[in-house]
């Protein structure tokens, strides 16, 4: 008994150093070497106070502010915790719903913008949490935020461009835009 119960214990208590606490601590040193702002949250401050992080999208709401994609979590929108999409499919007649009900938002809030309604406007992302949305996303919201914050098309305009990501290593993904620091440069602006 002994002679398979030890090997098993020092089996186990190795692997737990290893995989519970060495590796754990590489992983973390080299993320805080190589990308430090991201490995720490990319944390955004404003007067020494953090507002928010760029990785995680916000729940803006006034009509003076960009508002970003659709948050599939919950009980709260934008919940890190609760990161997950909403499972539903294209064919879910909830699906549907959802859609129409944030095109009527929408319209409602600017009832003279007859733009077709990008659909990262209307539908959550995969992880509930994107804190992106694409130029044209952006671009369907000026008039109202020019509007509400008494600013040329222009300005908000020039504001879009000089936020616009583009493609990871110019082959990856689609040109975006950050709700977060597009937020903060028009508050900056104003």
């Amino acid at each position: 008994m002994k002679t398979l119960l030890r090997p098993a214990i020092s089996l186990f208590v190795l692997l737990s150093v290893v995989t519970g606490i060495i590796y754990p601590l590489a992983v973390t040193g080299i993320a805080n070497t190589l990308f430090p702002f991201a490995a720490n949250g990319s944390l955004v401050e404003k007067g020494g106070k953090p507002v928010g992080s760029m990785l995680i999208g916000q729940n803006f709401t006034g009509a003076q502010y960009f508002w970003g994609r659709p948050s599939a979590t919950s009980p709260n929108p934008n919940n890190s915790t609760a990161s997950g999409g909403s499972n539903l499919g294209p064919l879910n007649p909830a699906l549907a719903d959802a859609v129409k009900a944030r095109i009527t938002a929408l319209k409602q809030v600017d009832s003279s913008n007859t733009k077709t309604v990008p659909i990262d406007l209307v539908t959550a992302s995969a992880s509930g949490l994107d804190p992106h949305i694409s130029p044209a996303a952006a671009e369907y919201q000026v008039k109202r935020i020019a509007k509400a914050r008494s600013l040329s098309l222009q300005k908000v305009q020039q504001l879009i461009t000089t936020h616009t990501e583009n493609r990871q290593w110019g082959v990856f993904g689609e040109p975006r835009v950050n709700v977060l620091a597009l937020n903060l440069a028009l508050d900056a602006a104003n």
